[in-house]
C-alpha cells in the first residue's frame, strides 16, 4: 500500500503538467502541487513534531489542496473544519484535537475570520499558529510559508497511521473526532474506481464542502489515486453549476439532495442535458425516489443514484447504477463493506471504516463485538441484498448536506430567558433533505421567534446553519413515564399538521 504521498510524488514525475483541480482563481497542476506541498510540509516539520493536528477551516479553494497535501507529506495529521462553523465549535475542536496549526481565510463570505480567531485563540491555553490564506493578514500567511527556504528531510510515512480527524456531531451534543488512514482513504477511493465508472481523465465538480468526507476525497484524493480532475466551487448555485460542468465537461458530480434537485432546475432552465455527465451519486437524508427518477430520466447520458454512508465508514453502499428502480427505490448495496442489521439497526464494516475515534472511550459503545460499527440507523434488507434506510434511531438532523445536533443547540436555547422546555426535530423537505422545528414551551406569554433564536445562538458563537428555521409553541412536551421527551409523537405531530400552533 503506498500513501497519497507517494502518488503525489509519482503524478508529478508521469504526468507534470496534468491539471489536478481548479477554482475560480487558478489551477494547479501535479508539479505546480507537489512543489508547494513539499515547500509547505519543510515550514510545518520545522515548527512542531511529526504526527501534529494541522486544522484548515477554507473555502473550497485551491490552497486547500496544498494544505492538504503539505501536511499529508509532512507527516501531520490534517483536519479540515467547516468555514460556516465559529468561535464555540472553534474553540472546541481546536482544543479538542489539540491543533499546532489553523489555516483561514483573512475574510469570506463578509465575516473575519482573522478577528475571530484572536477571539477564540485567546481562550486556549495551547493556542495553534494562525496562518491566514488570501488577503493581507496581520499574522504568517500560507504564501509566506510556501515561500520558506527547504531544509532536513521529510518523514517516511506509515500507511497505517492516521492521517485524517474529522469531526462528526453526536448524539450527546459534543463532536467526535473520526480518525482515518492511508489506508481506510486509499480502499474508499478503489472502491469508486471499481463502482463508480471514474475512469482517468474524469471530471468532478466539486461544491460539496471540502471539510466533509465526501468534499475532500472528491477533491484532494481522487486526483492523485484514480487520475481524475477536480473543479471546485466555493457557494452552490445552480446555474452556475451548470455552466462548470458545461466548460469543464465534467462527467461526476456528488452530493446531497438539494444539490441534485438544484442541478436538475438549472439544466432544464437551460435547455442542457449535460451531456458529459456519466453518474450523479446522491446521499443525505431524505432523497426523494420521484427525484432520482426524474434526473435519470432528464440527465439521460447519466446514472443517477441514492447511496448510503456516513464519516465512519463512507460510502458504505454503492448505490445501484444499472437499475433505476433500485436507485430510487433502495440505498444501494454494499461495495467493500459488509453490512448487516440487528434489531433494525444498520452496522457496518469494511477496509474503509475509520480506525477510530480519537477519544478511546467513544469507541465502546460504537463498535459490536465483531467489529461492526453500529451506526444508529435503522433499515432493512431487500431479497437481493440491497439496504433501504428507513429511519435514524440517533437524535441527528441533515439539512443541506450539514450534520446538526440536536443536544447542542437545545442545551443553548434551554437558557433563553422565555424558553422553559425545548426539543428540535427535524421534518423531511423537498429542498434541504431536512428542517430543524424547535418545539417550545414558554417562559412566559410569549415565546421567541425564528429570528430571535437564530441571533441567541449567533451571539454565543454558534453558527447559523444550525439554527431552527420553525417554531412551535406548545403547552407542554410528551413524555414517557421516566420524563424522556418523545420525539418520534412530536415529529408525527408536526408532519400531520405542518403549520399548527406556529406564532
Amino acid at each position: 500500500m503506498t500513501t497519497l504521498a507517494d502518488a503525489l510524488r509519482d503524478a508529478a514525475r508521469d504526468t507534470p503538467d496534468r491539471i489536478l483541480l481548479r477554482d475560480d482563481e487558478a489551477s494547479l497542476s501535479s508539479a505546480e502541487l507537489l512543489s508547494a506541498a513539499t515547500n509547505l510540509a519543510h515550514a510545518l516539520v520545522r515548527r512542531m513534531p511529526v504526527g501534529s493536528v494541522v486544522s484548515f477551516a477554507v473555502p473550497n479553494w485551491h490552497e486547500a489542496a496544498v494544505i492538504y497535501l503539505g501536511a499529508t507529506l509532512a507527516g501531520m495529521v490534517v483536519n479540515p473544519i467547516l468555514p460556516s462553523l465559529r468561535e464555540r465549535e472553534l474553540s472546541f475542536i481546536l482544543a479538542d484535537a489539540g491543533s499546532r496549526a489553523i489555516f483561514i481565510p483573512q475574510t469570506f463570505g463578509g465575516h473575519d475570520y482573522a478577528a475571530m480567531l484572536d477571539r477564540v485563540v485567546a481562550g486556549l491555553p495551547s493556542p495553534p499558529e494562525v496562518v491566514v490564506v488570501r488577503g493581507e493578514p496581520r499574522r504568517p500567511a500560507l504564501t509566506d510559508l510556501v515561500s520558506e527556504p527547504r531544509d532536513g528531510t521529510l518523514p517516511d510515512l506509515d500507511p497505517a497511521a492516521t492521517r485524517m480527524i474529522l469531526y462528526t456531531s453526536g448524539t450527546t451534543g459534543r463532536p467526535k473526532g473520526v480518525l482515518h488512514s492511508h489506508k481506510s482513504l486509499g480502499a474508499l477511493i478503489a472502491q469508486l474506481g471499481r463502482y463508480w465508472r471514474i475512469d482517468p481523465g474524469d471530471t468532478f465538480l466539486v461544491p460539496s464542502p471540502i471539510a466533509h468526507i465526501g468534499g475532500s476525497i472528491y477533491a484532494f484524493e481522487c486526483p492523485l489515486l484514480l487520475g481524475t480532475q477536480a473543479v471546485l466551487m466555493q457557494r452552490w448555485d445552480p446555474d452556475a453549476a451548470v455552466a462548470l460542468m458545461l466548460r469543464h465537461r465534467c462527467t461526476h458530480m456528488a452530493g446531497a439532495t438539494p444539490f441534485l434537485d438544484g442541478l436538475l432546475a438549472a439544466a432544464e432552465r437551460a435547455g442542457t442535458r449535460l451531456p458529459d455527465l456519466k453518474v450523479f451519486i446522491c446521499g443525505g437524508a431524505s432523497v426523494p425516489p420521484s427525484l432520482i427518477r426524474r434526473a435519470a430520466d432528464y440527465f439521460d447520458k447519466a446514472a443517477v443514484s441514492r447511496v448510503y454512508g456516513s464519516t465512519e465508514v463512507p460510502v458504505t453502499t454503492v448505490g445501484s447504477l444499472d437499475d433505476v428502480d433500485r436507485a430510487a427505490d433502495t440505498d444501494g448495496r454494499p461495495g467493500i463493506a459488509d453490512v448487516t442489521l440487528v434489531d433494525g439497526e444498520i452496522r457496518a464494516r469494511g477496509p474503509q471504516m475509520l480506525t477510530g475515534y480519537l477519544h478511546p472511550e467513544d469507541n465502546s459503545e460504537s463498535f459490536d463485538a465483531e467489529g461492526f460499527f453500529r451506526t444508529g440507523d435503522l433499515g432493512h434488507l431487500t431479497d437481493d441484498g440491497y439496504l433501504v434506510v428507513t429511519g435514524r434511531a440517533k437524535d441527528l438532523i441533515i439539512r443541506n448536506g450539514e450534520n446538526i445536533s440536536p443536544k447542542e443547540v437545545e442545551d443553548i436555547l434551554v437558557t433563553h430567558p422565555q424558553i422553559a422546555e425545548i426539543a428540535i426535530v427535524g421534518i423531511p423537505d423537498l429542498r434541504t433533505g431536512e428542517r430543524a422545528c424547535a418545539v417550545i414551551v414558554a417562559a412566559d406569554s410569549a415565546a421567541p421567534d425564528v429570528a430571535e433564536i437564530r441571533d441567541f445562538l449567533v451571539a454565543r458563537g454558534v453558527a447559523k446553519f444550525k439554527a431552527p428555521e420553525r417554531v412551535v409553541v406548545v403547552d407542554a412536551l410528551p413524555k414517557n413515564d421516566a420524563g424522556k421527551v418523545l420525539k418520534h409523537a412530536i415529529r408525527a405531530v408536526l408532519l400531520e399538521k405542518p403549520r399548527e400552533g406556529e406564532p
